[in-house]
């Protein structure tokens, strides 16, 4: 199952765990597979960065971490939409992401996102559903 994590989710699961480390935890597994563009990447990359000045007993797993992520993830070219579909333009990069790799899925706790599920057949899943519906069993 090819999966689009929102930065937050990524993020949260590197420096805090939780249910976001669990998803985490499931790629790691082989359960699922991570779909990245560059410009999602350049996100993940600066927020990690930002928090890591905050949290620097994790911040320095963080970029090698991102460096495997980055080795096992499916990288796609992710044009820009050509219409905006959320109301912040900036969490278009998941969906165009999603649409380019035919991912039916994105986690994440935006509520941009979460507002825009169903949008070309792509589900947004906060982090607890996505846990409770695919990774509990």
């Amino acid at each position: 199952m090819r999966v689009v994590l929102d930065t937050n989710v990524m993020v949260s699961a590197v420096f805090f765990g939780g249910v976001p480390g669990r998803i985490l935890s499931a790629w790691s597994a082989g359960k699922i597979a991570l779909v990245l563009s560059p410009a999602i990447l350049e996100e993940y990359r600066r927020v990690g960065h930002e928090l890591g000045r905050k949290r620097p007993d994790v911040s320095e797993t963080f970029e090698p971490l991102l460096t495997i992520i980055t080795m096992s993830a499916m990288i796609v070219d992710a044009p820009p939409l050509v219409d905006a579909v959320s109301e912040d333009p900036d969490d278009d990069k998941f969906l165009a992401a999603a649409v380019a790799s035919a991912s039916q899925l994105i986690v994440s706790g935006d509520r941009h996102l979460l507002q825009v599920s169903g949008w070309q057949g792509i589900d947004v899943l906060t982090p607890r559903q996505f846990v409770d519906r695919f990774l509990a069993r």
